[in-house]
């Protein structure tokens, strides 16, 4: 296990995840973890701790009665700390697909029926085929 995995695993586990939802998360099994959690001292049923700093600068946070909690004191803070923490994006969505125009292969997340690979291959492939009009003609 590397050090990422368990520095991932003590966030997690902080956050109120399982060993089950870890495991799944990080892509290792679940005795792994829990073997982990006990020689670290992380058993136990998981709670989360409450936030009354930002995660990325620690500055005090101010809650507002009946609403969620907040974990960022700001926009800024929250895509510093999550452009830090990319690994713990939960994407389950991305589909592998091929351009309609130039054939490569191409990433799409979220939508597996894209057909090109950027704009400029849609351009092409929406006025190449000719038949358009020209500009003084009506």
């Amino acid at each position: 296990m590397t050090d990422a995995q368990k520095e991932n695993i003590r966030y997690l586990r902080g956050e109120g995840l399982g060993y089950r939802a870890i495991a799944a998360r990080l892509g290792i099994s679940e005795n792994t973890v829990k073997s982990f959690c006990r020689r670290s001292g992380l058993t136990g049923i998981a709670k989360p701790e409450p936030a009354h700093v930002c995660r990325q600068c620690g500055q005090p946070l101010v809650e507002s009665p009946k609403r969620k909690g907040r974990k960022f004191c700001s926009e800024a803070c929250r895509r510093a700390w999550w452009k830090e923490h990319a690994e713990l994006i939960d994407r389950k969505a991305f589909y592998s697909l091929f351009c309609a125009e130039c054939g490569k292969e191409f990433l799409s997340y979220g939508n597996q029926k894209r057909k090109y690979c950027s704009h400029a291959c849609y351009i092409k492939a929406r006025f190449k085929k000719g038949g358009g009009h020209d500009e003084g003609t009506v």
